[in-house]
């Protein structure tokens, strides 16, 4: 009785929260899967096509045209950034577990590039890759004695998604390495205490304790890598605008151009949905095979 008499006080304090999530959440994306069906510019009202612009879509993935490429380079962006990304985050993970003394310190300078801006950090890295006074051209050249020629790093087909995912790699590295030293810090100590006893080195506590306790975390990262990786867009808009020669554009540079620049919002949304299943399947993927074989202790 006593929960009943509460209940409209609760759904009082939800109320707020509820009604933002349904009118920017819930209606925007029952009206974007309308307009996925609909020829669409802003200007006319939606006039209905049924399954058209996803038969078009496929059609662009079989004969390779623009959405393919968006397609393939999302996914080598994905697996440019999320296996580098991870390893480098959990070895950064374990040298910032040591108890030394100012090691907050560097934890906190690990992570200022995740909280700066995504547009102020590209504009920076675009300095950084610039072909006639980029600072990792003028390094080259001081390391090689002048051997290796300056590179139009974001210019090039072949090495403008390398660049990409470079610099992505930095930016989110301090996320991970926050995620995976939480993880660290909760395996029990007493755990390695007893490997070192039975004569474990470094490596053997690793591979049996560390790793295996650190599956659920690796799991987590993973997922968020895997959604965060399907959703790139700031980068490749700031830095490249999907160039050169559509090298780098990704499907969210695509959803865009197509909504805002050719004003084609029902192909876009589309795209969109497209983009839905694609996280959905890829997420499912990764949960699937990360469950496998965790490890659960008291």
């Amino acid at each position: 009785m006593k929960a009943a008499r509460h209940q409209p006080i609760a759904y009082a304090f939800l109320s707020p929260g509820l009604a933002l999530f349904l009118v920017f959440t819930v209606i925007p994306v029952f009206a974007a899967l309308y307009l996925s069906f609909c020829r669409y510019d802003v200007i006319h009202s939606p006039a209905w096509l049924g399954v058209r612009n996803y038969a078009r879509l496929w059609q662009d993935i079989t004969n390779h045209g623009v959405f393919y490429l968006s397609l393939r380079n999302t996914l080598q962006y994905a697996f440019g950034t999320i296996p580098l990304g991870l390893a480098l985050a959990l070895a950064l993970a374990l040298l910032l577990n040591a108890r030394l003394k100012g090691m907050g310190v560097y934890r906190t300078t690990y992570y200022l590039p995740v909280v700066t801006s995504m547009v102020a950090v590209a504009m920076v890295w675009m300095w950084i890759y610039d072909p006639s006074y980029g600072l990792l051209n003028y390094l080259l050249a001081r390391l090689s004695s002048g051997r290796i020629t300056p590179q139009a790093w974001l210019a090039d087909p072949g090495q403008a998604m390398a660049a990409i995912v470079a610099m992505s790699v930095w930016k989110g590295l301090g996320y991970n390495t926050v995620i995976y030293l939480a993880g660290l810090q909760g395996i029990p100590e007493h755990l390695y205490e007893a490997a070192t006893i039975d004569g474990a080195n470094a490596w053997q506590r690793f591979r049996r304790i560390t790793w295996p306790l650190l599956k659920p975390t690796t799991a987590f990262i993973l997922v968020v890598s895997v959604i965060g990786a399907s959703q790139v867009f700031a980068q490749v808009y700031v830095m490249t605008n999907g160039g050169p020669n559509n090298a780098t554009t990704t499907i969210v540079h695509q959803i865009f151009q197509n909504a805002f620049s050719y004003l084609k919002m029902g192909y876009a949304s589309a795209m969109a949905f497209v983009l839905f299943a694609l996280i959905f399947l890829l997420s499912l993927i990764t949960l699937r095979l990360t469950r496998a074989g965790q490890v659960e202790y008291a």
